[in-house]
């Protein structure tokens, strides 16, 4: 009987606000769903102690206050002191809070009861036998369905004594409780990390044990999607969490401050700094379906990439070998077509090598990034004039290396092979084709090792074509036998490598200022002669000298040039059509649209990517699609990348891309942007357009 008397009041003081005893508990203050005192741990402070005081709430069931972080709506309690001179007081302390689900929202706060602890210090000024008044002006808000704004001034009188008093067995009782609930430290051998992904955040942290439950509070508003599920992956020492990044997240943080809680009630605060995250164990075959499909994509993606017109001249060429080489015994075709393969392979290893480099180091950089420099942009429009030269008859090259024969010539021939893969990875970057973006996003978010795989994948795809043709030499019977329609053809292809050098020296010139052009010109004129060198006196060695020489000029001419004048400030001519002319993108741009429910429409490009300029006059740019923008009210918005932009480069990776083209369509009331196909037609715009809700 006693036991249940015992327990009846136990239940009887949790639900009735703390009485005031031996001045260690304020006055209640009743309001609107909630009940606040100001309560210390002592009933009375020596003149050079602490006083372990706190702001003490009651809420009515159903009812919630906010933690520091309130969620998606809210506001956490505030205290404003009038202390006594030689008194300060320090901020409050927040238990570890709950998510409490809001319609479509989530907050971070506390049902029934809360307790804020602050120590208030005497620096030894008040005499003993005093009574040290402590005044708060109080705020809060108080949640269900609807919220109350609520204010109380509270005070609390406590004695000064030589030696600190304990308060009484309640009060203490109430202090024990939240204190077990605040955060503590990390232990000293643990450690937290993160590392963005193509949706937000994998966050791990090292406790010393695997973790079966985890969950993560930001302290920093908008860092995370709140509503959204935080996927656990126990690991040998403690977890991981993927965690989606806020809708309004502007920038990429640099650390994740929080709180997690995890199993049998421990709280941690942690302090996450970036760094690599190694992937953890995969549980069943989910993730590797998941790693089988996107590496799927990726090959289909870099097959079609062969048709893209930054690619297709350099496969033709290839072609034009293998026609030449036809009588050419079927072992050596199958050494032409590896080598070919391997030349790709490795410069897509190393274009991973760099990216997962310069990631590790914090820097955001996606596909196509070496096209944002004007160094590589000079010597590529050089590189691709010298070929045209050649390809046009001022002299031979490049063909001449793949079908001579001899052990000398043999090696010739490999090594035309294996640098005519690289140079097809080098021209494919500006271009993405279909199935590509996602794979790309996805794969520059995982470990390294799916990474690898996935453009593994991608390369073997862009190899296939030609070497396909080299390991069924009987195909090649299919092919025109070699006469002298070749060279006809041959110069024929000269012209797009042309029309690419154009548009390089477009790209350059827009992006950097018209000062380049004249170092760019005087480049080309000097290859042109170098060319000439070669083409006059092909057998001599000296003559050989005089070309590398002039072309070692050309190389040093487009080196230093472009980074004396890339100072200059960026163009502002557009790359598309001038129709209804879009906006500059920025995320507060987004933002502000979204928060008027406005659709907004972005267009990811750059100048120098041949598959947006595509789109923007084939699609974009149609009257039907810009009549369409203005007859939903759409806000377009342009991203360019034609240059690198950090701000630009975290967007895309939010959209789980790593490159442009990239299309999204923010829609009112939805929290994740609907993305478009990189290849776009009027009718698919259209159609997005036209799915928008009416207002």
């Amino acid at each position: 009987m006693s036991r249940i008397l015992s327990l009846f009041l136990g239940v009887l003081a949790a639900a009735l606000p703390l009485t005031a005893q031996s001045g260690a508990v304020s006055a209640p203050v009743a309001a609107p769903h909630v009940t606040v005192q100001l309560v210390g741990k002592e009933a009375a402070v020596s003149p050079s102690g602490v006083l372990d005081a706190g702001l003490y709430f009651k809420v009515e069931p159903s009812w919630h206050i906010y933690w520091k972080n309130a969620g998606d709506a809210g506001e956490p309690p505030k205290i404003d002191w009038v202390l006594p001179k030689g008194v300060t007081a320090g901020p409050l302390s927040f238990a570890a809070p709950k998510r409490l689900p809001l319609g479509p929202l989530m907050d971070y706060g506390y049902e029934g009861e809360a307790l804020f602890p602050v120590q208030i210090k005497l620096d030894g000024s008040v005499k003993p036998g005093a009574t040290l008044p402590l005044t708060a002006h109080v705020s809060w808000l108080v949640c269900q369905e609807r919220c109350l704004p609520g204010k109380a001034d509270l005070k609390l009188n406590v004695p000064v004594a030589a030696a600190q008093t304990a308060a009484d067995g309640a009060t203490l009782s109430l202090f024990q409780r939240f204190e077990a609930q605040l955060p503590q430290p990390l232990p000293a051998a643990a450690k937290a990390v993160f590392q963005p992904t193509s949706t937000g955040f994998r966050l791990a942290v090292e406790t010393g044990r695997s973790e079966s439950q985890a969950l993560f509070f930001p302290e920093d508003e908008d860092t995370l999607d709140n509503p959204a599920p935080q996927k656990l992956t126990a690991t040998a020492n403690g977890f991981q969490l993927d965690l989606k990044k806020g809708p309004y997240l502007t920038t990429q943080p640099t650390q994740l401050k929080g709180v997690v809680e995890l199993a049998d009630g421990r709280n941690y605060q942690i302090v996450a700094v970036q760094g690599s995250v190694a992937a953890a164990p995969a549980s069943g075959g989910k993730s590797f379906g998941k790693l089988l499909s996107t590496a799927g994509f990726a090959f289909l993606g870099g097959l079609i990439l062969n048709l893209m017109p930054c690619v297709f001249p350099v496969l033709f060429l290839k072609g034009l070998a293998l026609v030449n080489s036809g009588n050419e015994e079927r072992g050596a075709l199958r050494a032409h077509g590896l080598v070919y393969t391997a030349g790709i392979l490795a410069s897509f290893w190393v274009l991973v090598a760099v990216l997962l480099g310069l990631r590790a180091a914090g820097s955001g950089l996606g596909w196509g990034f070496q096209f944002q420099s004007p160094v590589f942009l000079g010597l590529m429009a050089g590189l691709l004039f010298f070929l045209g030269l050649s390809l046009a008859g001022q002299f031979e090259i490049g063909l001449s290396m793949t079908s001579a024969g001899g052990q000398l010539a043999q090696k010739q021939g490999f090594a035309g092979s294996f640098f005519t893969g690289v140079l097809a990875v080098v021209v494919a970057t500006p271009c993405t084709a279909p199935f590509m973006g996602a794979a790309v996003g996805y794969a520059l978010s995982a470990s390294p090792a799916v990474t690898f795989a996935v453009f593994t994948a991608l390369a073997l795809g862009l190899a296939a074509p030609y070497l396909v043709l080299t390991l069924q030499p009987a195909w090649t019977r299919l092919l025109p036998r070699p006469g002298a329609w070749m060279d006809y053809l041959k110069q024929a292809v000269s012209l797009p490598i042309f029309a690419t050098v154009i548009w390089l020296v477009w790209v350059l010139a827009g992006s950097y200022g018209a000062g380049l052009l004249a170092a760019l010109l005087a480049g080309f004129l000097l290859l042109a002669v170098a060319g000439w060198f070669l083409g006059r006196w092909p057998a001599k060695r000296w003559a050989t000298i005089i070309a590398v020489l002039i072309l070692l000029c050309v190389v040093a001419l487009d080196a230093l040039a472009p980074q004396r004048l890339a100072s200059a400030p960026q163009s502002s001519t557009e790359t598309g059509t001038a129709h209804s002319a879009p906006q500059s993108w920025s995320a507060d741009a987004v933002a502000k649209a979204q928060a008027a429910g406005q659709p907004v429409f972005v267009d990811f490009t750059a100048s120098w990517c041949l598959s947006c300029q595509v789109n923007e006059r084939v699609a974009l740019s149609q009257p039907q699609v810009q009549q369409a923008f203005a007859a939903h009210n759409v806000l377009v918005l342009k991203a360019d990348w034609t240059r690198h932009d950090q701000a630009i480069t975290e967007a895309l990776t939010a959209l789980g891309r790593s490159g442009v083209p990239a299309y999204a369509l923010y829609v009112p009331g939805e929290s994740s942007p609907r993305l478009l196909p990189e290849v776009l037609t009027p009718g698919l715009v259209l159609d997005a357009l036209n799915s928008l809700p009416t207002r």
